[in-house]
Protein backbone atom coordinates (compact mmCIF):
# COMPACT_ATOMS: atom_id res chain seq x y z
CA UNK A 1 0.00 0.00 0.00
CA UNK A 2 1.24 3.46 -0.95
CA UNK A 3 0.61 6.27 1.53
CA UNK A 4 1.12 10.02 1.29
CA UNK A 5 0.83 12.88 3.76
CA UNK A 6 2.02 16.47 3.85
CA UNK A 7 3.94 17.65 6.89
CA UNK A 8 3.56 21.28 5.75
CA UNK A 9 2.49 22.88 2.49
CA UNK A 10 2.59 26.57 1.67
CA UNK A 11 4.68 29.61 0.95
CA UNK A 12 6.40 29.32 4.34
CA UNK A 13 7.54 25.71 4.05
CA UNK A 14 6.98 22.36 2.38
CA UNK A 15 7.64 18.73 3.24
CA UNK A 16 5.77 15.46 2.59
CA UNK A 17 6.14 11.79 3.47
CA UNK A 18 5.63 8.87 1.09
CA UNK A 19 5.61 5.35 2.51
CA UNK A 20 5.25 1.81 1.23
CA UNK A 21 5.74 -0.89 3.84
CA UNK A 22 9.01 -0.19 5.63
CA UNK A 23 10.26 2.18 2.91
CA UNK A 24 9.84 5.88 3.67
CA UNK A 25 10.98 8.86 1.61
CA UNK A 26 10.72 12.57 2.29
CA UNK A 27 9.79 15.02 -0.45
CA UNK A 28 11.45 18.36 0.36
CA UNK A 29 12.63 19.62 3.74
CA UNK A 30 11.41 23.20 3.85
CA UNK A 31 10.51 23.42 7.54
CA UNK A 32 12.68 22.97 10.60
CA UNK A 33 14.23 19.59 11.27
CA UNK A 34 12.42 19.61 14.61
CA UNK A 35 9.03 19.94 12.92
CA UNK A 36 9.89 17.37 10.26
CA UNK A 37 11.02 14.88 12.92
CA UNK A 38 7.84 15.45 14.94
CA UNK A 39 5.69 14.96 11.84
CA UNK A 40 7.52 11.77 10.91
CA UNK A 41 7.19 10.34 14.41
CA UNK A 42 3.49 11.13 14.42
CA UNK A 43 3.33 8.67 11.51
CA UNK A 44 5.54 6.14 13.29
CA UNK A 45 8.66 6.95 11.26
CA UNK A 46 12.04 7.79 12.76
CA UNK A 47 14.18 10.25 10.75
CA UNK A 48 17.00 7.68 10.74
CA UNK A 49 14.77 5.23 8.87
CA UNK A 50 14.28 7.47 5.83
CA UNK A 51 15.44 5.77 2.64
CA UNK A 52 15.96 9.08 0.87
CA UNK A 53 15.19 12.79 0.76
CA UNK A 54 14.06 14.05 -2.64
CA UNK A 55 14.25 17.76 -3.38
CA UNK A 56 12.12 19.56 -5.95
CA UNK A 57 14.42 22.61 -6.01
CA UNK A 58 16.69 24.75 -3.86
CA UNK A 59 14.39 27.56 -2.67
CA UNK A 60 14.36 28.01 1.09
CA UNK A 61 10.73 26.95 1.58
CA UNK A 62 11.79 23.52 0.29
CA UNK A 63 15.26 23.06 1.84
CA UNK A 64 15.50 25.17 5.02
CA UNK A 65 15.54 22.14 7.33
CA UNK A 66 17.79 19.98 5.17
CA UNK A 67 21.14 20.64 6.83
CA UNK A 68 20.07 19.80 10.38
CA UNK A 69 17.80 16.94 9.31
CA UNK A 70 20.57 15.34 7.29
CA UNK A 71 22.86 15.29 10.30
CA UNK A 72 20.21 13.26 12.12
CA UNK A 73 18.86 11.10 9.31
CA UNK A 74 21.97 10.41 7.23
CA UNK A 75 19.71 9.57 4.28
CA UNK A 76 20.78 10.05 0.65
CA UNK A 77 19.69 13.38 -0.82
CA UNK A 78 18.33 13.12 -4.36
CA UNK A 79 17.99 16.12 -6.67
CA UNK A 80 19.15 17.38 -10.03
CA UNK A 81 22.84 18.31 -10.26
CA UNK A 82 22.13 22.06 -10.57
CA UNK A 83 19.85 21.96 -7.52
CA UNK A 84 22.48 20.22 -5.40
CA UNK A 85 25.17 22.63 -6.58
CA UNK A 86 23.05 25.70 -5.74
CA UNK A 87 22.32 24.32 -2.28
CA UNK A 88 26.00 23.55 -1.71
CA UNK A 89 27.17 27.01 -2.82
CA UNK A 90 24.85 28.64 -0.32
CA UNK A 91 25.59 26.33 2.59
CA UNK A 92 29.20 25.18 2.10
CA UNK A 93 28.54 22.03 4.11
CA UNK A 94 31.25 19.69 2.86
CA UNK A 95 30.34 16.68 5.00
CA UNK A 96 26.93 16.49 3.30
CA UNK A 97 28.35 16.05 -0.18
CA UNK A 98 28.74 12.32 0.45
CA UNK A 99 24.94 12.13 0.74
CA UNK A 100 24.28 13.85 -2.59
CA UNK A 101 22.82 11.68 -5.33
CA UNK A 102 22.26 13.33 -8.71
CA UNK A 103 19.02 12.45 -10.46
CA UNK A 104 18.61 14.03 -13.87
CA UNK A 105 15.20 15.56 -14.56
CA UNK A 106 13.10 13.00 -16.38
CA UNK A 107 14.90 9.98 -14.94
CA UNK A 108 13.74 7.43 -12.38
CA UNK A 109 15.15 5.12 -9.73
CA UNK A 110 14.05 2.24 -7.53
CA UNK A 111 13.91 2.86 -3.78
CA UNK A 112 12.75 -0.38 -2.18
CA UNK A 113 9.29 -1.06 -3.64
CA UNK A 114 8.97 2.52 -4.93
CA UNK A 115 9.79 3.78 -8.39
CA UNK A 116 10.53 7.51 -8.08
CA UNK A 117 10.62 9.42 -11.34
CA UNK A 118 11.17 13.13 -11.73
CA UNK A 119 9.90 15.47 -14.43
CA UNK A 120 11.00 19.05 -15.17
CA UNK A 121 8.84 21.94 -14.00
CA UNK A 122 9.03 25.55 -15.27
CA UNK A 123 10.12 27.53 -12.20
CA UNK A 124 12.73 30.19 -11.46
CA UNK A 125 15.15 27.73 -9.89
CA UNK A 126 18.29 26.02 -11.15
CA UNK A 127 16.55 22.84 -12.34
CA UNK A 128 13.25 22.27 -10.56
CA UNK A 129 11.26 19.04 -10.82
CA UNK A 130 8.07 17.36 -9.73
CA UNK A 131 7.83 13.68 -8.79
CA UNK A 132 5.80 10.71 -9.96
CA UNK A 133 5.92 7.83 -7.46
CA UNK A 134 4.47 4.35 -7.83
CA UNK A 135 4.54 1.04 -5.99
CA UNK A 136 3.61 -0.79 -9.18
CA UNK A 137 -0.14 -0.71 -8.61
CA UNK A 138 -0.91 2.91 -7.72
CA UNK A 139 0.74 6.23 -8.53
CA UNK A 140 0.87 9.69 -7.02
CA UNK A 141 2.22 12.88 -8.56
CA UNK A 142 3.58 15.89 -6.68
CA UNK A 143 3.41 18.96 -8.92
CA UNK A 144 4.04 22.34 -7.28
CA UNK A 145 6.18 25.41 -7.99
CA UNK A 146 5.61 25.98 -11.69
CA UNK A 147 4.43 28.87 -13.80
CA UNK A 148 2.59 27.09 -16.61
CA UNK A 149 1.45 23.65 -17.71
CA UNK A 150 4.29 22.38 -19.86
CA UNK A 151 3.95 19.23 -22.00
CA UNK A 152 6.14 17.34 -19.51
CA UNK A 153 3.85 18.33 -16.65
CA UNK A 154 0.69 17.38 -18.53
CA UNK A 155 2.18 14.02 -19.44
CA UNK A 156 3.29 13.30 -15.88
CA UNK A 157 -0.18 13.66 -14.36
CA UNK A 158 -1.95 11.41 -16.86
CA UNK A 159 -3.27 8.28 -15.23
CA UNK A 160 -2.19 9.11 -11.67
CA UNK A 161 -4.39 8.07 -8.74
CA UNK A 162 -3.51 11.04 -6.52
CA UNK A 163 -2.47 14.48 -7.75
CA UNK A 164 -0.86 16.93 -5.34
CA UNK A 165 -1.52 20.09 -7.31
CA UNK A 166 -0.37 23.67 -6.80
CA UNK A 167 -3.08 26.31 -6.43
CA UNK A 168 -0.86 29.11 -5.18
CA UNK A 169 -2.80 32.31 -5.70
CA UNK A 170 -5.77 34.27 -6.92
CA UNK A 171 -4.48 36.38 -9.81
CA UNK A 172 -6.61 39.42 -8.93
CA UNK A 173 -5.40 39.30 -5.35
CA UNK A 174 -1.79 39.24 -6.50
CA UNK A 175 -2.32 42.25 -8.78
CA UNK A 176 -4.12 44.31 -6.14
CA UNK A 177 -2.11 43.06 -3.16
CA UNK A 178 0.80 44.46 -1.14
CA UNK A 179 3.71 42.85 -3.03
CA UNK A 180 6.15 45.03 -4.97
CA UNK A 181 5.74 45.03 -8.74
CA UNK A 182 8.76 42.79 -9.43
CA UNK A 183 7.49 40.09 -7.06
CA UNK A 184 4.00 40.25 -8.58
CA UNK A 185 5.51 39.75 -12.02
CA UNK A 186 7.56 36.81 -10.79
CA UNK A 187 4.57 35.04 -9.26
CA UNK A 188 2.37 35.60 -12.33
CA UNK A 189 5.09 34.77 -14.87
CA UNK A 190 5.87 31.57 -16.74
CA UNK A 191 8.46 30.59 -14.11
CA UNK A 192 6.43 31.54 -11.03
CA UNK A 193 3.47 29.71 -9.52
CA UNK A 194 0.15 28.29 -10.66
CA UNK A 195 -2.98 30.33 -10.07
CA UNK A 196 -6.15 28.73 -8.77
CA UNK A 197 -7.58 28.60 -12.27
CA UNK A 198 -4.49 27.04 -13.86
CA UNK A 199 -4.18 24.56 -11.01
CA UNK A 200 -7.84 23.72 -11.59
CA UNK A 201 -7.04 23.01 -15.24
CA UNK A 202 -4.30 20.57 -14.22
CA UNK A 203 -6.64 18.93 -11.69
CA UNK A 204 -9.31 18.54 -14.37
CA UNK A 205 -6.84 16.86 -16.71
CA UNK A 206 -5.80 14.43 -13.97
CA UNK A 207 -9.38 13.58 -13.05
CA UNK A 208 -10.32 13.13 -16.69
CA UNK A 209 -7.54 10.56 -17.02
CA UNK A 210 -8.51 8.63 -13.89
CA UNK A 211 -7.32 10.41 -10.72
CA UNK A 212 -9.45 9.58 -7.70
CA UNK A 213 -8.05 12.22 -5.37
CA UNK A 214 -6.70 15.76 -5.75
CA UNK A 215 -4.89 17.57 -2.96
CA UNK A 216 -4.45 21.32 -3.43
CA UNK A 217 -1.08 22.51 -2.20
CA UNK A 218 1.43 25.34 -1.83
CA UNK A 219 -1.18 28.06 -1.19
CA UNK A 220 0.05 31.60 -0.64
CA UNK A 221 -0.80 32.96 2.79
CA UNK A 222 -1.13 36.46 1.33
CA UNK A 223 -2.81 35.89 -2.01
CA UNK A 224 -5.13 32.95 -1.42
CA UNK A 225 -7.32 31.06 1.02
CA UNK A 226 -8.16 27.37 1.17
CA UNK A 227 -11.83 28.17 0.49
CA UNK A 228 -11.01 30.24 -2.59
CA UNK A 229 -8.70 27.59 -4.06
CA UNK A 230 -11.22 24.84 -3.36
CA UNK A 231 -14.03 26.83 -4.97
CA UNK A 232 -12.03 27.47 -8.16
CA UNK A 233 -11.21 23.80 -8.60
CA UNK A 234 -14.79 22.75 -7.77
CA UNK A 235 -16.12 25.04 -10.49
CA UNK A 236 -13.78 23.57 -13.09
CA UNK A 237 -14.51 19.97 -12.16
CA UNK A 238 -18.24 20.59 -12.08
CA UNK A 239 -18.04 22.12 -15.56
CA UNK A 240 -16.62 18.86 -16.88
CA UNK A 241 -19.38 16.81 -15.26
CA UNK A 242 -17.50 15.69 -12.13
CA UNK A 243 -19.07 16.07 -8.69
CA UNK A 244 -16.12 16.95 -6.40
CA UNK A 245 -18.04 15.82 -3.33
CA UNK A 246 -19.11 12.46 -4.72
CA UNK A 247 -16.92 11.34 -7.61
CA UNK A 248 -13.47 12.11 -6.17
CA UNK A 249 -11.72 13.28 -3.02
CA UNK A 250 -10.84 16.99 -3.25
CA UNK A 251 -9.11 18.69 -0.33
CA UNK A 252 -6.58 21.35 0.62
CA UNK A 253 -3.28 20.61 2.38
CA UNK A 254 -2.84 22.55 5.65
CA UNK A 255 -0.06 25.10 5.67
CA UNK A 256 1.75 24.42 8.93
CA UNK A 257 0.64 21.08 10.39
CA UNK A 258 0.60 17.52 9.05
CA UNK A 259 -2.39 16.78 6.87
CA UNK A 260 -4.63 13.82 6.21
CA UNK A 261 -3.14 10.50 5.14
CA UNK A 262 -3.93 9.25 1.64
CA UNK A 263 -3.93 5.47 1.23
CA UNK A 264 -3.58 4.39 -2.38
CA UNK A 265 -4.76 0.90 -3.20
CA UNK A 266 -6.01 -0.89 -6.28
CA UNK A 267 -9.54 0.28 -6.79
CA UNK A 268 -9.30 3.69 -5.19
CA UNK A 269 -7.86 6.17 -2.72
CA UNK A 270 -8.90 6.34 0.92
CA UNK A 271 -8.37 9.46 3.01
CA UNK A 272 -7.84 9.22 6.76
CA UNK A 273 -8.10 12.40 8.84
CA UNK A 274 -4.94 13.15 10.76
CA UNK A 275 -6.40 12.08 14.10
CA UNK A 276 -7.49 8.72 12.70
CA UNK A 277 -4.36 7.90 10.72
CA UNK A 278 -2.20 4.96 11.66
CA UNK A 279 0.94 3.69 9.98
CA UNK A 280 -0.03 1.12 7.34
Amino acid sequence: MLTFTTLASGSLGNAALVSCGDTHILLDAGISAKRISAGLRERGVEPSSLAGIFLTHEHSDHVSGLRVLSSKAGAPIYATGPTLWEWYKRNQCGQMRDLFQKQAAGSGMQIGPLWVESFPTPHDAASSVGYSITDGSCRLVLCTDLGWLSPEVRQAVKGCDLLVCETNHDEDWVRSGPYVYALKQRILGDYGHLSNETGAELAAQAVESGARAVLLAHLSQTNNTPARAYEAVCLRLTAMGCDPKRDISLSVAPADVPGAVFLLEKGGVRVLPREEAVLC
